[in-house]
């Protein structure tokens, strides 16, 4: 089957965009009362490879329904006006797309981690491990 847009052209379109910060960038906005991080990875991402501290955790499909005031699932962390919602993923596709979702909601002040949690770690951010599973 050929594909009409490839998700590198869509990540590509996002990109063009949105705000994309550096993780070295990143790694200093770290503990700023102005800024949330959030992680869209799958809790397995999380489990295996750590997490950043203080993130918020808002999995890839339910960040619109948690972001809509007007949605049952709706999340107050996401009611913060203000802020700066610094979004990541692995690797900086997914949050790219998230951001580009958000901003055709009108959601405001999002960004992504340009190389993702992969650049955070690069870039020498502090990583949390979960809590083992008992």
């Amino acid at each position: 089957m050929k594909l009409t847009r490839t998700s590198a052209e869509m990540v590509a379109a996002a990109k063009a965009r949105i705000r994309e910060i550096p993780a070295s960038e990143a790694v200093a906005l770290a503990g700023d009362q102005n800024v949330v991080i959030v992680d869209i990875r799958d809790i397995r991402e999380r489990q295996r490879h750590g997490f950043i501290p203080g993130s918020v955790h808002a999995p890839r499909g339910m960040v619109e329904f948690w972001v809509d005031p007007d949605s049952d699932y709706h999340k107050p962390v996401f009611d913060q006006p203000g802020k700066t919602y610094l979004f990541h993923c692995a690797a900086g596709w997914r949050s790219a797309l998230m951001v580009a979702t958000l901003a055709d909601m009108g959601f405001e002040g999002a960004a992504h981690i340009t190389e993702g949690f992969e650049g955070w770690v690069a870039a020498g951010g502090p990583v949390q491990m979960p809590e083992p599973r008992k």
